[in-house]
């Protein structure tokens, strides 16, 4: 696929090229023959679209349907070069709460990843401009949202596998992804999906767009309609998720304290005794405590806390969220002038997507370690509802109480996005000295607006109220607050009923109402960019002409996030989080050249050199120069090598810059949990992690335990944050060889290889926190252990990991494709299409103890919270038919094994790679291999308009490797499918 040009990969491979001609904003370009000399993604100086200066994949119109897609992002997250990003299979909104990448949860959004280097390394540019950044009402993310851009709009896309820093700007490490738009038509254009998982009956999706256009010499414009209706697949309808733990029916340690019948870790002063309570089921009432009671055989309404009463909280999730989308598109253009042309886009898109997480857990006291209000708040003895007598003061008594009510019901949060684009502009070409100098200019202003509402949070402030001092009135009525000062409104509430004798639980509607309320969070992201190009074959050379582009940008990007008034005061009992705003502009000149040195010479069918150079000054930090040199050199005609080297820039987001503090809720191994190795499923710490861990405060008789999977991390922007750099290398062979065509198998044969090598120096980025930890507690890293803090009973209670400049980032390998045509026979025409990438290193470069820096490689492994996968291959293979009025396809899509940490569960007999220090098990992903298939039928007696398709995404039914690090639903989402036999149907149909 990446080294045809773009109509080799239509249905059919007879058809005639239908974008030749097109420049990347769409428009002829002219040249030496008219409609041969095009832009193409990679660079502004215009070029035979055949002769490819760099790796280019391009994906037409008829291959994303050929997907049984409905999301663009989710089509490209199926390359083999992309890696993992957010996309509608995460079911992240406030139940985890804000990653440590600085640019919020993006809940319902979806990206893209090159070469593992993360979304927010990869430019993406719609018609040569650059795209609004995306905004989920919880953050300001320096990614753009692929959602924001309907589907049925797009009439190919263009991904650049090297980095273009010099040419496009900041953002462009990994490559670009520019999506073309639909220019000329003349007529109409319909399509209907709609599919599902047949096995399992969820997961429905339609899709229908429908696009018409006028066009002609003087004037074209083009109108288009698209809607997405994307619906939910729960995680308790498969296996795979139905537990935190894959496979493991009982909680073991995945499951959560935060229980229906509440945990209860106190000390009673009565007694001094340290108590780890839960209340029996079906219990009524007020249940009866008893002081005097042992703690292994309670005789009062109590039991001793173990794992079999933590609370499976995975069926209330998500698989894959339900994501509404509706757009329109206009684009319009018109001769003013024989050589001056007028071009306009206007967009606007709505998507209404949907989290869900389980009922919102109440964690109090001071081992609770929230970081807001929740840490501080007692409990009175008044209260009527507590059972034990006494005031429970969390700043005399260290406590943790986990209760998760039910009775709200489940939380719920419901994005509502609008993106606005609109753009306009002059293009046109002029004679200066007997040579044309094409020209453009473009003003581009975007905007992405999010709202999202939280249903069943709660106020921290009015249930500390309602946990307080209370009274009783002559009727038997309970009040919060004291006689002679009630409080208004307050109802005091039951924290510790459980569910009740019927199961249907204690806390009344009555309290919910006080301490409950609806979340809004605000988000929003501007882009205005005003661009020049000028593009001109400058001096005749005896191989060509010496060619130059060169253009200048300004650019003004802002952004603020506004979460709910009771959060930003610290009273809400979710995820703690500030307000964040900002803005940055830059000013830009670029210059391009591409010398042709020899052309058609014995041992040189071509040789020529480029380079390319981009001055960028930005209002945070200054000034900064990027550079790129490059060749090609054809010897023979059929083989082609080129290669360039080139720096890399990236200026920080505005999240990752002005970002306030927040929480994330991450999937962590304390190595200093249950030290002596008393509990489920542990082993006693070896005697380095004790005596650190004792040294830090962990009490050493053994008595902490980690009360959750999740700790909460603190996370956010750093204002003293410098720019990224990198420094890439990428090599090309291209082999076309003339000499196959002359066999009666063989009418068409490509084959590309590509090697990449990019180091990417001052990574924007936070610590792994797991590796902090490991660091402090096993290798006694004291710049690791001053960012945690814990209280006096060893609970973790601050974890600073904000985002800093780490030493940097590097990743090498190489791609391989390939494509075969057969001639046409009697039984059909054949095409085999194979794409291969391989990650040959992968390597995080760590500040160290020593003041150097440590290497973490990440290749053939799995990161499991944010989940990631760093497989070494992934490749696809492609199989075409096409026979009179048929066409059919099956797509492998291959995976390679990774191995993820399997810490804690060795005893369970989940780990594959079973070690005698817990710390160092391993446990293998398997390889994925998925199969899909299409048929689609366009009968000749409508003159071939119409198509219809069946298509199946996984024919075999395969299910995702079970991760047991990942944080949610037993798989990566960013790498596998969801589990299930996903069938499809559409149809299309042209009136032109």
């Amino acid at each position: 696929m990446a080294v045809s040009p773009v109509w080799a990969q239509n249905a059919d491979p007879d058809q005639e090229p239908d974008v030749v001609g097109l420049d990347e904003e769409g428009d002829a370009g002219e040249g030496e023959g008219e409609g041969e000399v095009i832009v193409v993604t990679g660079s502004r100086i215009r070029t035979d679209p055949l002769d490819k200066q760099a790796p280019v994949l391009q994906l037409t119109s008829e291959e994303i349907a050929r997907s049984g897609l409905t999301s663009v992002a989710d089509l490209l997250q199926n390359l083999p070069v992309s890696g993992g990003a957010l996309n509608t299979r995460f079911n992240s909104s406030g139940n985890f709460g804000f990653p440590p990448d600085g640019g919020g949860i993006g809940a319902g959004a979806a990206e893209a990843d090159l070469r593992y280097l993360g979304s927010k390394r990869v430019l993406v540019l719609v018609d040569g401009v650059r795209w609004v950044n995306g905004s989920s009402a919880s953050g300001v993310a320096a990614a753009t949202d692929l959602n924001t851009i309907p589907i049925g709009i797009i009439e190919r896309i263009e991904v650049l596998e090297d980095g273009a820093s010099p040419i496009y700007g900041s953002d462009a490490i990994a490559g670009v992804i520019n999506i073309i738009t639909r220019k000329d038509l003349d007529g109409a254009l319909v399509n209907a999906y709609v599919g599902g998982y047949v096995d399992h009956a969820d997961g429905y999706t339609q899709q229908y767009d429908a696009s018409w256009g006028k066009s002609d010499d003087k004037m074209s414009v083009i109108v288009s309609v698209s809607v997405v209706d994307q619906q939910r697949v729960s995680a308790g309808d498969r296996d795979i998720s139905s537990t935190p733990i894959p496979g493991v029916a009982n909680c073991a340690a995945g499951c959560s304290s935060g229980t229906p019948q509440g945990r209860f870790v106190l000390t009673d002063p009565n007694t001094g005794e340290g108590l780890n309570l839960t209340i029996n089921e079906g219990v009524g009432g007020t249940p009866s405590y008893d002081p005097l009671s042992p703690l292994d055989n309670r005789t009062d309404d109590f039991n001793a806390f173990d794992n079999s009463d933590r609370f499976n909280f995975a069926p209330y999730n998500l698989m894959m969220t339900p994501s509404r989308r509706v757009g329109v598109f206009s684009g319009v253009r018109y001769e003013l002038a024989p050589r001056v042309s007028f071009r306009g886009q206007a967009l606007f898109n709505n998507r209404q997507s949907t989290n869900q997480a389980a009922p919102e857990p109440l964690f109090i006291g001071s081992d609770a370690g929230n970081g807001n209000r929740l840490d501080q708040i007692s409990i009175h003895e008044t209260n009527p509802y507590n059972p034990f007598g006494f005031t429970i003061d969390a700043a005399t008594n260290s406590y943790f109480i986990g209760r998760r009510p039910l009775e709200a019901g489940p939380r719920i949060f419901e994005q509502d996005v609008n993106t606005w684009y609109v753009s306009g502009g002059l293009y046109g070409d002029v004679e200066v000295s007997g040579r044309r100098v094409f020209w453009d200019a473009t003003v581009a202003y975007g905007v992405n607006h999010a709202d999202q509402l939280k249903h069943g949070a709660f106020n921290s402030a009015k249930l500390e109220a309602a946990l307080g001092p209370a009274f009783t009135d002559a009727d038997g009525r309970s009040f919060c607050g004291t006689p002679g000062r009630p409080i208004l409104g307050c109802v005091p509430f039951n924290i510790f009923g459980g569910q009740g004798a019927d199961g249907r639980g204690t806390i009344t509607q009555e309290m919910l109402n006080y301490v409950g309320f609806v979340q809004h969070d605000v988000s929003e992201q501007t882009l205005v960019d005003v661009t020049g190009n000028v593009s001109v074959g400058l001096v005749p050379l005896p191989a060509g002409d010496l060619s130059i582009a060169a253009g200048v940008e300004h650019r003004r990007q802002s952004g603020f996030f506004e979460p709910d008034p009771v959060v930003v005061a610290g009273d809400s009992a979710g995820v703690p989080s500030q307000p964040t705003s900002g803005s940055y502009s830059v000013n830009e000149a670029y210059a391009e050249v591409r010398v042709p040195l020899v052309a058609r010479m014995p041992g040189a069918d071509l040789l020529d050199v480029n380079g390319a150079v981009r001055v960028s000054d930005y209002s945070t930090f200054g000034t900064e120069a990027t550079l790129k040199a490059g060749g090609r050199w054809r010897p023979i005609k059929d083989l082609m090598l080129r290669g360039s080297i080139g720096q890399g820039f990236r200026a920080p987001g505005i999240g990752e810059l002005f970002g306030s503090a927040a929480r994330f809720d991450q999937t962590l191994d304390d190595p200093c949990s249950d030290l002596l190795g008393m509990g489920e499923n542990s082993s006693p710490a070896s005697q380095t992690v004790f005596d650190n861990c004792v040294a830090a405060g962990v009490p050493s008789d053994g008595s902490y335990t980690q009360f959750n999977p999740q700790i909460s991390v603190t996370t956010g922007g750093n204002s003293d944050l410098d720019a990224e750099t990198s420094r890439s290398i990428v090599a090309s062979l291209v082999y076309s060889p003339s000499w196959l065509l002359e066999s009666p198998w063989v009418d068409r044969f490509d084959a590309e290889f590509t090697y990449f090598d990019i180091e990417l120096d001052g990574a924007i980025q936070a610590t792994d926190a797991q590796v902090i930890l490991d660091g402090c507690y096993q290798n006694g890293d004291q710049d690791y252990c001053n960012r945690i803090g814990r209280t006096p009973s060893g609970v973790i209670n601050a974890f600073n990991n904000r985002l800093e400049n780490i030493g940097g980032l590097i990743t090498r390998g190489f791609s391989f494709n390939l494509t075969y045509t057969a001639p046409q026979t009697l039984y059909g025409r054949f095409r085999v299409t194979s794409q291969s990438s391989f990650l040959k290193d992968f390597i995080e470069r760590l500040p160290a103890a020593d003041g150097g820096f440590r290497k973490v490689f990440r290749e053939g492994t799995e990161v499991g919270d944010p989940e990631r996968a760093f497989p070494r291959l992934k490749s696809t293979l492609i199989l075409d038919w096409f026979y009179d009025e048929w066409r059919a396809s099956l797509t492998t899509r291959y995976t390679h094994s990774v191995r993820e940490p399997c810490r804690g569960l060795t005893d369970l007999g989940l780990c594959s790679d079973y070690e005698s220090n817990d710390d160092d098990s391993t446990n293998r992903l398997s390889p994925s291999i998925y199969n899909d298939a299409q048929v689609t039928w366009t009968p000749k007696v409508l003159d071939n308009a119409l198509d219809v398709t069946l298509g199946v995404n996984n024919l075999l039914n395969r299910d995702p490797p079970t991760c047991y690090s990942c944080a949610l639903n037993g798989f990566d989402a960013t790498t596998y499918d969801v589990p299930g036999f996903f069938g499809y149907m559409s149809a299309s149909y042209r009136m032109y």
